[in-house]
This record gives structure tokens, sequence and C-alpha cells, in this order.
């Protein structure tokens, strides 16, 4: 009998004008916890993807328990034990939390539905691993911390032993994080298998026993995680050595360009304020980061700022001007660059290619049409250039449709618009979400650099090394209050984290 559950042998798949899996072998013994590590683009969801039978490989085979088995779709896939957590989660916007959950694996007596018993089971599952969350909410209607929960959820609730989690902890707070760190040691332990996608290099050394590393489609080797330091996997994986530390100089801070007052938002479902009179600056030459457990106001107050959400009191000013009740187009052209959270929903347009992408923004500016006619080849140059510069992997330049691109990838096609816009303040939530080591130091780099241009820069962020490292100033957020406005030059971890869960920092409305 094979030592091994699974073996993925030579496997090659092709997409028009890129090879994303190059002649790669993976194996993953019982009970293991087994990274695979690459840059955005390298290969790792398409490999995945092809386990889990979303796509067929060009060439190679499968073995699970040591016999070739033939995956032609994710329904095979759970029938071998297989289970996965997407990285762009596979639910359904208008079915509640628990619908989601059992579909396609409903339980049925009489021709009904059986959801008590499934309630039941869904509501042990979440108490056990901490993984709580409203199940009778529509999926539209919850954050996309919540939306990760309902993934992992739907792959417990099936009973799978071999577990593939693809970006797990990318929308996670560092106390999710560690949880799920605690999870899935667990399932380890009973003798579950589990295939682990991260960037991160801390994750790894973590949890994992062993890790493959993949860049640009090949297999690069295969190493022990515990006689590797990060700084080796870092070069492994991006072929140079890393700088894992930001390099800033002290902030000049200029005059307000963003001015918050007294802001007041509620919740669009359940009525209860979710924002509670926020008042806050964001000068020119500073980066200014919100801080906090994910649900605790930050994703409201950015989308009043952005004009997604409409205040129910307070104002916002934009180099002075008052813009609290102008629509997003007005704001857009005022000056706010925005990198949302949720890439799909509120960054891309997935059916368009880059270079339509690039310019969502900006279509209608003289500089991409004239008399109302667009300018193709000054757009599709435009889209060339900034593909360059911001590393996008693609398969066709600029015709890439944005939908098949990997999420790293997608992620930096918002990047490059939002930064190359002629803007006065550039807010960005979770910018470096699902991206390789490689592509965080650029984008904290340009984060800086922007800074150093005199903009002004509002970030939100779960990370607490980014929050650390890139900020200025950091401004918590707790229960829809703004608890400390802290320098992180005379702070620690440790006392954000007392900030963050509420422990310190004086009186809030509940």
């Amino acid at each position: 009998m094979s030592d091994y559950v699974i073996e993925m042998l030579n496997i090659t798949k092709e997409f028009p004008g890129i090879i994303a899996n190059d002649d790669i072998t993976l194996k993953v013994r019982k009970g293991e916890i087994h990274a695979l590590l690459g840059e955005n683009g390298a290969g790792k969801s398409t490999l995945m993807s092809v386990l889990f039978g979303m796509y067929k490989p060009d060439k190679g085979s499968i073995r699970i328990m040591g016999k070739e088995v033939n995956i032609q779709s994710p329904n095979d896939a759970n029938r071998y034990g297989i289970g996965m957590v997407h990285q762009h989660f596979k639910l359904v916007g208008n079915f509640t939390v628990l619908e989601n959950i059992v579909l396609g694996v409903e339980s049925v007596r009489y021709g009904f539905l059986r959801f008590n018993e499934a309630r039941r089971k869904v509501t042990e599952l979440s108490e056990k691993y901490g993984l709580q969350v409203d199940l009778d909410r529509l999926v539209d209607d919850i954050a996309v911390g919540m939306q990760q929960r309902v993934e992992i959820l739907k792959m417990l609730y099936r009973d799978n032993d071999i577990l593939i989690f693809d970006e797990p902890t990318a929308v996670l707070t560092p106390q999710e994080i560690e949880e799920l760190m605690k999870i899935m040691k667990g399932f380890a332990a009973e003798g579950k298998s589990i295939l682990f996608i991260t960037h991160k290099l801390d994750e790894i050394k973590a949890v994992a026993d062993r890790c493959t590393v993949l860049r640009k489609g090949k297999c690069v080797g295969c190493i022990d995680v515990a006689t590797t330091t990060k700084e080796e996997m870092s070069e492994m994986m991006v072929g140079r050595k890393v700088d894992l530390v930001v390099q800033k100089k002290p902030a000049n801070v200029g005059k307000p360009v963003l001015e918050v007052k007294n802001l007041y938002v509620k919740d669009s479902i359940s009525g209860q304020d979710k924002v509670k009179d926020v008042s806050f600056t964001v000068n020119e030459g500073e980066i200014v980061c919100i801080a906090g457990v994910d649900g605790n106001g930050q994703a409201e107050t950015i989308e009043a700022i952005t004009g997604l959400m409409r205040a129910q009191s307070g104002s916002v000013f934009l180099d002075g001007e008052d813009i609290t009740n102008r629509n997003i187009q007005y704001r857009n052209t005022r000056g706010i660059s925005y990198i949302p959270e949720d890439r799909h929903k509120f960054g891309l347009v997935l059916d368009y290619n880059i270079a339509e992408n690039m310019i969502l923004k900006e279509y209608n500016t003289e500089q991409f049409q004239k008399k109302k006619f667009m300018l193709f080849n000054h757009i599709y140059k435009y889209a060339d250039d900034l593909i360059e510069k911001y590393d996008i992997r693609s398969g066709q330049g600029s015709n890439t449709i944005t939908r098949s691109m990997s999420g790293g990838n997608q992620q930096k096609v918002i990047l490059a618009r939002e930064i190359e816009r002629d803007h006065k303040l550039l807010i960005a939530v979770q910018p470096v979400r699902g991206l390789d080591i490689g592509a965080i130091e650029q984008i904290h780099r340009q984060l800086v650099e922007q800074r150093d241009r005199g903009k002004a820069v509002l970030l939100v962020s779960y990370d607490l090394d980014e929050v650390m490292n890139v900020s200025d100033r950091i401004l918590v957020m707790f229960k829809g209050n703004i608890v400390a406005d802290l320098d992180p030059a005379k702070t620690t971890v440790q006392e954000l984290g007392l900030y963050m869960a509420g422990a310190k920092g004086g009186n809030h409305n509940e």
C-alpha cells in the first residue's frame, strides 16, 4: 500500500497563452498538513482545482490511497473524501447561510427538506470550532469574513478526510487565524490530510509539516518546514531575496485631506447603529490605519466615506469640501481612489478584460476618449504599461478576461488602476489580501511612495504586522467606536490587541 493518501503525478494543465501547471508532482501523507507555496499565478489554485475535479488535467494522473482515480467533477471529489474551501467563495448570494452549507447534500424525507437535522449539525460544528455565524442571514448580507466561515462549515458538514484550504486566512482576523490553525492541527491529529495554500510564511511555519513550492507553473521543490527558514522559503518562491521589513522615512504631515465628523451609520438589515459618533482626520503625507476585529464598523465607515452607504448623520469633508451627500462618481472625480475589500463585488467587472477594468473610472475622460469615441490604441497601451509595472500575470496581456486570472493578479489590476489615478485620498481595505510576499513588499512600498508624494492614505487592515509596519497612526475600532489613536512607534502588538478586544479604551456605546 502507498505511503501517500494523495499522489498527483506529472500534472500538466494549459490555458490559452499560459501553462498553469507544468509537469508537477505532489504527494501528501495521511495526517499531514502539506503547504503549497508560490507567487500569484504560480499555479497553486489550478493544481488544487484539478484535484477537486473543477479542471481536467491535460497530462498526468491522480492516485488516492495508491489507486488511480478519474475525478471528473467536485461530486466525484466528494465521493473520494476530498473537500475544498475556495479562495473565491462558491456561495449563492440570495440563499441563507444554512441553505448554502447543505446545498448538494440536502437531507430529504417524503420529498421535504429536513432543515432541523442540518441546523443541529451545523450549530454543533460552529460551536465546536468557533465559527459562529447567523444561519438565517442571506449570504449577500454578511461580511466577507463571515462568508469565509460559511465555506469552512460547508466542508466540515460533508465529513471529508482530504481537506483543501485555498487561502483560508486571507479575510480572517489574527484571533480567527490562530483558532483556524488549532482546528487544522486537530484535523491532522484525527488522521485527516490537509493541503494548505497560503502566501503567509508565518502560517506555514506554525502548522505545516512539509511544503511544496511552485514558481511560474513549475515545482521548485518539496521541503521540510521545520528545517527551512522563512527567508529560504521566500527566495524559493520568488527567485530572489525579499525584504520582509517595510522601509520608510518619518512622515512629513501636511494639511487635512479627509475629515470625518460625528459619523453615524446604521446597519441596512437590523437598523442598529454600526458606526457611532466617529470623528477622525487623515492628512497629506501620512498613512492612517483603521485596525480592529472584523465587524466592528470598519466596513460601514469606509462605505459612508466612499458613498456606497448613506450616513445616518455626521459629515464627511474631502479637501475642505462637504461631500456627505454627494454620489460615488462625484467623489471619484474629486480625488478619492478606493481599493475595496471584496474585489469581485466592488472592484472589477469580471467578464471585462484587463484593459477595460483599468479604465472603469475614467473611460469618459479626455485621456481615453475623443468626441465620444474610445481611444482603444491608447487604452490598451496604458493597460500594457501597468501590467508590466505591477507584474500582473496574464495569459493574453491586456486582452485577458479578468475572471480567468488568479485572485492575486485580479487584486493587482485594482491596485494598479487606483494607485495610478490622480487622487488626493487613497483608501485601501485589505490591499494585500491574497497576495504573495513579493507582491506584498511591492504594494507596501507603493503605499509609502504615495504618502511620500503628499497623498493621504487611509488603510484598513486586520493583519497586525501590516498595521504596525505600514501605519503612521493607528485608529482602533471596537463596537462602532474609535477607542484609540495610537503611534505605532510607541505601542506594542499586545497593547493593540487589548484595544481591539475592548479590554482597554474607556467607555463606548453598546
